[in-house]
């Protein structure tokens, strides 16, 4: 499956699309320890919580460009620090990082208090504390939602001669959740930006300083096994998640870590996701950058809509078992803080990453130039080739440089910094 933008009406809405984020963050106080407070936003739909009761979750509105996606973020995040800053018992901030200031303990970490006919929310966080611990819960990312605009879909239907829309958009949704894991690592690569944590994250199990995300390496978001998905239509996708809720591996779909999902609209429900097909894709590898307030750049947004497109120009690739652990592999060796790792090939054969980013970025800047393409989109392409070109442009590396050391202080400072500039 793939798009063929020789098609000029499709040309003409390829630089269109829907756009959403979700960025988690950590409610922390004055000090910089772990709030203990109710959550303060009420039934706010756009500022809600994820695992624990201090852990705030941002919620965009659908917006049509990366632009306005960042804007929208931007006027939330100055609703939440607003609010926070005013509250009763003292000041509240959103601390800045993807990986948590200091833990005494997990008696820190409050389950995220739901009651009535939510307690089953309740229930099922309790379920994830027993099973994968406190700490882990605690790691905060922005996720990306992504849909292709109508009109794109419409014209590459017509040319494929498909007789059901709503196949042709599932599979073209299951061709990119596909490749997107299969490159995952690239985007991985450059836009990781935890390379500093508190010694209290690991609890002396490993060190946090050979990652660049641990969120995205081996102690991060990961189940206990590697998925296995079928690509080949919504059914089989849809059975091939299912049947590790059947064997007990997980308790639910949501319980399935991985880096891609896709996502129907309105409830997140297999049998939704099956009955009413996919409505966009979620990139779930994304770190919150504490060198921006909202926690990712417009830049970043951008490029994984120019990888989507280019991604959707290539032709199939094998994507059997051992391609799909060969790319969750990839993933956690992205997520590693040394340069010089390398990536393994469907073939066997190993890349280092620079050398296999930079080699993905001539690609994509071949394309585009075929296509015509404006100069703001190689402004986007030169962005992470700068990143690629010198590692200390990788936001890893600043990171570790300003932020290394004391690093609860530092980010307590920064997460005020960022409250009071609103």
């Amino acid at each position: 499956m793939t798009f063929n933008y020789h098609n000029s009406l499709l040309r003409e809405y390829i630089y269109s699309g829907g756009f959403g984020l979700e960025r988690e963050t950590l409610r922390v106080d004055s000090d910089g320890k772990l709030s203990q407070t109710a959550h303060p936003f009420g039934n706010d739909a756009h500022i809600s919580r994820d695992f624990c009761e201090n852990q705030v979750e941002i919620i965009t509105p659908p917006t049509d460009s990366p632009h306005e996606a960042v804007l929208s973020l931007y006027a939330l995040h100055k609703k939440a620090t607003a609010k926070l800053l005013s509250l009763s018992q003292g000041r509240e901030y959103l601390w800045p990082f993807s990986n948590p200031p200091y833990i005494s303990g997990e008696d820190e970490i409050p389950v995220a208090r739901f009651s009535g006919s939510q307690s089953d929310k309740m229930t099922y966080r309790e379920y994830l504390a027993r099973k994968y611990g406190k700490r882990k819960m605690l790691f905060c990312g922005i996720h990306c939602n992504y849909s292709f605009h109508s009109e794109l879909l419409k014209a590459g239907f017509d040319e494929s001669g498909a007789k059901s829309f709503r196949k042709y958009k599932d599979a073209v949704y299951l061709t990119l959740a596909q490749r997107l894991t299969q490159y995952g690592w690239l985007i991985v690569y450059l836009t990781a930006a935890s390379s500093v944590s508190d010694p209290s994250l690991f609890d002396g199990a490993t060190d946090g300083n050979v990652y660049a995300s641990p969120r995205c390496g081996d102690h991060g978001y990961w189940n206990e096994f590697v998925p296995i998905l079928q690509y080949g239509n919504i059914v089989d996708y849809t059975e091939s998640i299912w049947r590790y809720i059947q064997e007990a591996s997980i308790v639910s779909p949501s319980e399935l870590y991985y880096p891609i999902r896709l996502k129907p609209k309105g409830e997140n429900r297999l049998d939704h996701l099956r009955s009413n097909g996919v409505n966009h894709i979620e990139l779930r590898m994304l770190d919150v950058n504490p060198l921006t307030p909202v926690g990712i750049f417009e830049e970043d947004i951008a490029f994984i809509q120019l990888l989507i497109l280019y991604l959707m120009s290539l032709k199939d690739d094998e994507w059997n078992e051992a391609a799909q652990r060969t790319a969750v592999s990839n993933i956690k060796n992205a997520a590693l803080y040394n340069d010089e790792r390398i990536l393994i090939g469907n073939n066997g054969g190993s890349t280092p990453i620079r050398e296999a980013a930079a080699e993905v970025l001539l690609k994509m800047r071949a394309f585009f130039r075929s296509l015509g393409a404006p100069e703001d989109i190689f402004n986007v392409l030169d962005y992470q080739q700068r990143k690629i070109n010198d590692p200390e442009n990788r936001y890893a590396v600043i990171i570790r440089e300003k932020f290394g050391g004391d690093f609860t202080a530092k980010g307590r400072r920064l997460a005020a910094k960022y409250a009071e500039a609103n």
